[in-house]
């Protein structure tokens, strides 16, 4: 058995790679990337804690976790390519001019 700590130290690394990602980006599809990796390491931790204690409740938090992304994704795509449309491009800068 794998014990806990290597899945604690794969989702530190995978969050602070996502967190790199929303930081350092201008493409908003990066920065979509980004959260998804975020949420990923968030699965691992549930998933990795539902395995110490041996319940099922990370597990099934960890099926949320993942429908939440899909609408995100859903709607990320979306206002991208409102983006491009509008500026084209998917830089994220160029979209304060949206305000008002």
């Amino acid at each position: 058995m794998v014990p806990p700590e290597y899945y604690l130290l794969l989702s530190a690394a995978v969050f602070c790679i996502g967190l790199f990602g929303i930081l350092t980006r201008r493409n908003a599809l990066l920065f979509l990337m980004s959260v998804e990796l975020m949420l990923n390491a968030a699965n691992i931790n549930l998933v990795a804690f539902s395995l110490v204690w041996g319940n099922v409740t990370g597990q099934t938090f960890g099926l949320f976790t993942m429908a939440l992304a899909a609408a995100e994704v859903a709607i990320g795509i979306g206002i991208i390519l409102v983006l491009y449309r509008n500026f084209d491009g998917v830089d994220v800068t160029d979209a304060t001019t949206m305000r008002w």
